[in-house]
Protein backbone atom coordinates (compact mmCIF):
# COMPACT_ATOMS: atom_id res chain seq x y z
CA UNK A 1 0.00 0.00 0.00
CA UNK A 2 0.75 3.56 -0.19
CA UNK A 3 3.60 3.84 2.71
CA UNK A 4 2.62 7.77 3.16
CA UNK A 5 -1.14 7.07 3.28
CA UNK A 6 -0.53 4.34 6.25
CA UNK A 7 1.70 6.86 7.88
CA UNK A 8 -0.17 9.47 7.77
CA UNK A 9 -3.18 7.74 9.03
CA UNK A 10 -0.85 5.98 11.81
CA UNK A 11 0.32 9.22 13.11
CA UNK A 12 -3.92 10.45 12.99
CA UNK A 13 -4.41 7.54 15.41
CA UNK A 14 -1.73 8.36 17.77
CA UNK A 15 -2.27 11.80 17.64
CA UNK A 16 -5.68 10.94 18.74
CA UNK A 17 -4.78 8.72 21.29
CA UNK A 18 -3.35 11.41 23.26
CA UNK A 19 -6.86 13.03 23.98
CA UNK A 20 -8.31 11.92 27.11
CA UNK A 21 -9.76 8.92 27.70
CA UNK A 22 -12.42 9.55 30.04
CA UNK A 23 -15.77 10.41 28.50
CA UNK A 24 -19.01 11.70 29.95
CA UNK A 25 -21.36 8.55 29.71
CA UNK A 26 -24.77 8.70 29.01
CA UNK A 27 -27.62 6.41 30.21
CA UNK A 28 -30.03 5.69 27.24
CA UNK A 29 -33.11 4.47 29.45
CA UNK A 30 -32.83 6.15 32.89
CA UNK A 31 -36.05 4.99 32.86
CA UNK A 32 -35.83 1.79 32.53
CA UNK A 33 -35.66 -0.45 29.12
CA UNK A 34 -38.02 -0.72 26.76
CA UNK A 35 -41.48 -3.04 27.22
CA UNK A 36 -40.47 -6.51 26.76
CA UNK A 37 -36.29 -6.50 26.89
CA UNK A 38 -34.97 -9.33 27.78
CA UNK A 39 -32.97 -9.51 31.39
CA UNK A 40 -30.76 -11.85 33.03
CA UNK A 41 -30.43 -12.97 36.86
CA UNK A 42 -27.98 -11.92 38.62
CA UNK A 43 -25.72 -15.10 38.89
CA UNK A 44 -25.73 -14.87 34.80
CA UNK A 45 -25.09 -11.70 34.26
CA UNK A 46 -22.06 -11.55 36.46
CA UNK A 47 -20.94 -14.77 34.95
CA UNK A 48 -21.24 -12.91 31.46
CA UNK A 49 -19.32 -9.41 32.63
CA UNK A 50 -16.25 -11.92 34.14
CA UNK A 51 -15.84 -12.39 30.44
CA UNK A 52 -14.96 -8.62 30.02
CA UNK A 53 -11.42 -8.05 29.03
CA UNK A 54 -9.19 -4.55 27.69
CA UNK A 55 -9.84 -5.51 24.28
CA UNK A 56 -13.70 -6.33 24.15
CA UNK A 57 -17.00 -5.98 26.14
CA UNK A 58 -18.74 -9.24 27.00
CA UNK A 59 -21.88 -8.32 28.82
CA UNK A 60 -24.28 -5.01 28.69
CA UNK A 61 -27.57 -4.64 30.14
CA UNK A 62 -27.19 -0.93 30.32
CA UNK A 63 -26.84 0.94 27.50
CA UNK A 64 -25.07 4.34 27.24
CA UNK A 65 -23.17 6.21 24.95
CA UNK A 66 -19.77 7.63 25.58
CA UNK A 67 -19.37 11.24 24.47
CA UNK A 68 -16.00 12.68 22.66
CA UNK A 69 -16.73 16.58 22.09
CA UNK A 70 -14.63 17.82 19.17
CA UNK A 71 -11.89 20.23 20.74
CA UNK A 72 -13.67 23.62 19.86
CA UNK A 73 -10.98 24.95 17.93
CA UNK A 74 -11.42 21.98 15.37
CA UNK A 75 -14.82 21.42 15.79
CA UNK A 76 -17.12 21.43 12.44
CA UNK A 77 -20.28 20.87 13.83
CA UNK A 78 -20.98 16.95 12.16
CA UNK A 79 -21.64 14.36 15.02
CA UNK A 80 -21.19 10.35 14.60
CA UNK A 81 -22.52 7.84 16.55
CA UNK A 82 -20.09 4.58 16.37
CA UNK A 83 -21.27 0.60 16.90
CA UNK A 84 -18.64 -1.63 17.72
CA UNK A 85 -18.90 -5.18 16.00
CA UNK A 86 -18.29 -8.07 18.02
CA UNK A 87 -20.93 -10.74 16.50
CA UNK A 88 -24.10 -8.68 18.65
CA UNK A 89 -22.55 -11.14 21.45
CA UNK A 90 -19.50 -8.84 22.38
CA UNK A 91 -18.30 -5.38 21.73
CA UNK A 92 -14.80 -4.44 20.60
CA UNK A 93 -14.35 -1.47 22.52
CA UNK A 94 -11.23 0.02 21.91
CA UNK A 95 -10.47 -0.80 18.59
CA UNK A 96 -13.87 -0.20 17.08
CA UNK A 97 -14.68 2.46 19.78
CA UNK A 98 -13.00 4.82 21.38
CA UNK A 99 -9.57 4.79 18.90
CA UNK A 100 -12.63 5.61 16.15
CA UNK A 101 -13.64 8.35 18.07
CA UNK A 102 -10.45 9.80 18.95
CA UNK A 103 -10.02 9.80 14.76
CA UNK A 104 -13.07 11.52 14.59
CA UNK A 105 -12.14 14.17 16.92
CA UNK A 106 -8.90 14.70 15.15
CA UNK A 107 -11.00 15.89 11.99
CA UNK A 108 -13.18 18.03 13.79
CA UNK A 109 -16.31 15.65 14.55
CA UNK A 110 -17.97 15.14 17.69
CA UNK A 111 -18.33 11.13 18.39
CA UNK A 112 -20.34 9.16 20.87
CA UNK A 113 -19.67 5.49 21.11
CA UNK A 114 -22.64 3.17 21.67
CA UNK A 115 -22.47 0.60 24.38
CA UNK A 116 -25.60 -1.40 22.70
CA UNK A 117 -26.93 -4.66 24.58
CA UNK A 118 -24.77 -7.76 23.99
CA UNK A 119 -24.71 -10.71 24.05
CA UNK A 120 -27.32 -11.92 21.84
CA UNK A 121 -31.36 -11.72 23.72
CA UNK A 122 -33.39 -13.29 20.77
CA UNK A 123 -31.53 -15.89 18.25
CA UNK A 124 -34.62 -15.13 15.83
CA UNK A 125 -34.34 -11.07 15.85
CA UNK A 126 -30.64 -10.45 17.04
CA UNK A 127 -30.55 -6.71 15.90
CA UNK A 128 -33.80 -5.68 17.90
CA UNK A 129 -32.57 -4.49 21.02
CA UNK A 130 -29.27 -3.18 19.74
CA UNK A 131 -32.04 -1.04 16.99
CA UNK A 132 -33.51 0.21 19.93
CA UNK A 133 -30.68 1.42 21.42
CA UNK A 134 -29.07 3.23 18.49
CA UNK A 135 -32.72 4.73 17.28
CA UNK A 136 -32.87 5.99 21.30
CA UNK A 137 -28.79 6.89 20.77
CA UNK A 138 -29.69 9.16 17.19
CA UNK A 139 -32.52 10.75 18.69
CA UNK A 140 -30.95 11.86 22.18
CA UNK A 141 -27.99 13.15 20.24
CA UNK A 142 -30.41 15.48 18.34
CA UNK A 143 -32.26 16.27 20.35
CA UNK A 144 -28.60 17.69 22.87
CA UNK A 145 -27.51 19.17 19.36
CA UNK A 146 -26.83 22.64 20.89
CA UNK A 147 -25.44 21.35 24.14
CA UNK A 148 -22.57 19.90 21.98
CA UNK A 149 -22.69 22.35 18.90
CA UNK A 150 -23.98 20.16 16.61
CA UNK A 151 -25.69 20.41 13.55
CA UNK A 152 -28.89 18.26 13.78
CA UNK A 153 -28.49 17.99 10.30
CA UNK A 154 -25.40 16.28 10.38
CA UNK A 155 -25.76 13.34 12.75
CA UNK A 156 -24.82 9.94 11.14
CA UNK A 157 -23.89 6.49 12.15
CA UNK A 158 -20.41 4.28 11.65
CA UNK A 159 -19.71 0.76 12.61
CA UNK A 160 -18.10 -2.40 12.14
CA UNK A 161 -18.83 -5.95 11.07
CA UNK A 162 -22.20 -6.51 13.60
CA UNK A 163 -22.01 -2.73 14.28
CA UNK A 164 -22.27 -2.09 10.04
CA UNK A 165 -25.21 -3.89 10.30
CA UNK A 166 -26.66 -2.09 12.93
CA UNK A 167 -25.41 1.24 11.33
CA UNK A 168 -27.16 0.00 7.86
CA UNK A 169 -30.07 -1.23 10.26
CA UNK A 170 -30.80 2.78 11.80
CA UNK A 171 -30.82 3.85 8.07
CA UNK A 172 -33.17 0.97 6.36
CA UNK A 173 -35.34 0.59 9.46
CA UNK A 174 -35.48 3.92 10.87
CA UNK A 175 -39.10 3.71 10.20
CA UNK A 176 -39.79 0.88 12.32
CA UNK A 177 -41.18 1.90 15.74
CA UNK A 178 -39.34 -0.70 17.88
CA UNK A 179 -39.76 0.63 21.56
CA UNK A 180 -42.45 3.16 22.93
CA UNK A 181 -41.17 7.17 23.35
CA UNK A 182 -40.25 7.45 26.95
CA UNK A 183 -39.93 11.16 27.03
CA UNK A 184 -39.07 14.37 24.61
CA UNK A 185 -35.55 13.20 22.88
CA UNK A 186 -38.33 10.98 20.90
CA UNK A 187 -40.04 13.45 19.27
CA UNK A 188 -36.74 13.97 17.40
CA UNK A 189 -36.31 11.74 13.74
CA UNK A 190 -33.99 9.07 14.36
CA UNK A 191 -33.03 8.91 10.53
CA UNK A 192 -29.55 9.13 10.56
CA UNK A 193 -28.15 12.21 7.60
CA UNK A 194 -25.33 9.80 6.82
CA UNK A 195 -24.41 6.09 7.91
CA UNK A 196 -21.08 4.32 7.21
CA UNK A 197 -21.34 0.53 7.65
CA UNK A 198 -17.41 -0.70 7.86
CA UNK A 199 -16.40 -4.60 6.77
CA UNK A 200 -20.50 -5.23 7.44
CA UNK A 201 -21.66 -8.19 8.19
CA UNK A 202 -25.01 -10.19 8.27
CA UNK A 203 -26.77 -8.47 5.25
CA UNK A 204 -27.99 -11.99 3.95
CA UNK A 205 -31.29 -13.66 4.90
CA UNK A 206 -31.59 -14.80 8.42
CA UNK A 207 -28.07 -12.74 9.14
CA UNK A 208 -26.19 -15.11 7.00
CA UNK A 209 -23.08 -13.61 5.19
CA UNK A 210 -21.01 -16.61 4.37
CA UNK A 211 -22.99 -18.26 1.43
CA UNK A 212 -25.07 -15.95 -0.50
CA UNK A 213 -24.63 -12.54 -2.11
CA UNK A 214 -28.34 -11.40 -2.18
CA UNK A 215 -29.59 -9.09 0.41
CA UNK A 216 -32.45 -9.98 3.05
CA UNK A 217 -35.17 -8.52 3.42
CA UNK A 218 -34.34 -6.68 6.64
CA UNK A 219 -32.29 -4.21 3.62
CA UNK A 220 -35.20 -1.87 2.48
CA UNK A 221 -33.26 0.57 0.41
CA UNK A 222 -35.49 3.75 -0.84
CA UNK A 223 -35.06 6.99 -1.99
CA UNK A 224 -35.14 8.24 1.78
CA UNK A 225 -32.19 6.45 2.72
CA UNK A 226 -29.18 8.06 3.58
CA UNK A 227 -26.12 8.74 1.93
CA UNK A 228 -23.64 5.82 2.19
CA UNK A 229 -19.90 5.22 2.37
CA UNK A 230 -19.25 1.62 2.35
CA UNK A 231 -15.86 -0.21 2.96
CA UNK A 232 -14.66 -3.67 2.76
CA UNK A 233 -12.40 -6.66 0.97
CA UNK A 234 -13.01 -8.87 -1.71
CA UNK A 235 -11.57 -12.06 1.10
CA UNK A 236 -13.79 -11.19 3.77
CA UNK A 237 -16.54 -13.98 3.27
CA UNK A 238 -19.57 -12.79 1.69
CA UNK A 239 -19.03 -9.69 3.38
CA UNK A 240 -17.95 -8.03 0.05
CA UNK A 241 -20.39 -9.24 -2.16
CA UNK A 242 -22.94 -8.78 0.00
CA UNK A 243 -21.96 -4.71 0.39
CA UNK A 244 -22.35 -4.40 -3.53
CA UNK A 245 -25.28 -5.23 -3.70
CA UNK A 246 -25.69 -3.03 -1.36
CA UNK A 247 -24.33 -0.14 -3.26
CA UNK A 248 -26.16 -1.20 -6.38
CA UNK A 249 -29.49 -0.98 -4.47
CA UNK A 250 -28.52 2.44 -2.94
CA UNK A 251 -27.70 3.42 -6.70
CA UNK A 252 -31.23 1.96 -8.25
CA UNK A 253 -32.63 3.87 -5.46
CA UNK A 254 -30.68 7.06 -6.31
CA UNK A 255 -28.72 7.30 -2.90
CA UNK A 256 -25.67 9.10 -3.42
CA UNK A 257 -22.91 6.74 -2.17
CA UNK A 258 -19.75 5.20 -2.11
CA UNK A 259 -17.96 1.90 -1.84
CA UNK A 260 -14.33 0.95 -1.93
CA UNK A 261 -13.90 -3.12 -2.32
CA UNK A 262 -10.16 -3.69 -1.40
CA UNK A 263 -8.57 -7.35 -2.62
CA UNK A 264 -6.88 -8.03 1.07
CA UNK A 265 -7.41 -7.13 4.89
CA UNK A 266 -10.27 -10.00 5.85
CA UNK A 267 -12.54 -9.01 9.04
CA UNK A 268 -11.69 -7.18 12.12
CA UNK A 269 -8.86 -4.58 11.43
CA UNK A 270 -10.81 -1.36 12.54
CA UNK A 271 -8.87 1.71 11.74
CA UNK A 272 -5.48 -0.06 12.85
CA UNK A 273 -2.94 0.42 9.94
CA UNK A 274 -1.73 -3.00 8.41
CA UNK A 275 0.11 -3.89 4.99
CA UNK A 276 -3.12 -3.92 3.24
CA UNK A 277 -4.38 -1.12 1.34
CA UNK A 278 -7.52 -1.14 3.33
CA UNK A 279 -5.48 0.79 5.43
CA UNK A 280 -6.81 3.71 3.50
CA UNK A 281 -10.11 3.91 3.80
CA UNK A 282 -10.14 6.39 6.97
CA UNK A 283 -8.51 8.40 4.52
CA UNK A 284 -11.14 7.76 1.87
CA UNK A 285 -13.98 8.41 4.65
CA UNK A 286 -12.67 11.79 5.27
CA UNK A 287 -12.86 13.02 1.54
CA UNK A 288 -15.99 11.57 1.23
CA UNK A 289 -17.34 13.66 4.26
CA UNK A 290 -15.73 16.31 2.78
CA UNK A 291 -16.81 16.47 -0.42
CA UNK A 292 -20.53 16.53 0.90
CA UNK A 293 -20.01 19.34 3.32
CA UNK A 294 -20.30 17.44 6.57
CA UNK A 295 -17.25 18.51 7.56
CA UNK A 296 -17.55 22.43 6.63
CA UNK A 297 -17.94 24.89 9.47
CA UNK A 298 -21.30 26.68 9.61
Amino acid sequence: MNTFTNLSIGIAIALASLLPIHAEEINLWPKGLPEGSVTYDQQTAQSLAAKTTDERIAFVDQPTLSVFPADPEKANGCGVIICPGGGYNILAWPKEGVEVAKWFNSIGVSAFVLKYRVPRRDPEKIHWEPMQDVQRSIRLVRHRAKTWNLDPNRIGTLGFSAGGHLTVMSGVQYETQCYSPVDEADTESCRPNFICPIYCAYLGEGYDDRTDSRLGSLVTVTPETPPTFLAVTWDDAMRGAQSASLFARLRENKVESEIHVYTKGGHGYGMRPSDFRVSEWPRQLQGWLEARGFLSRK
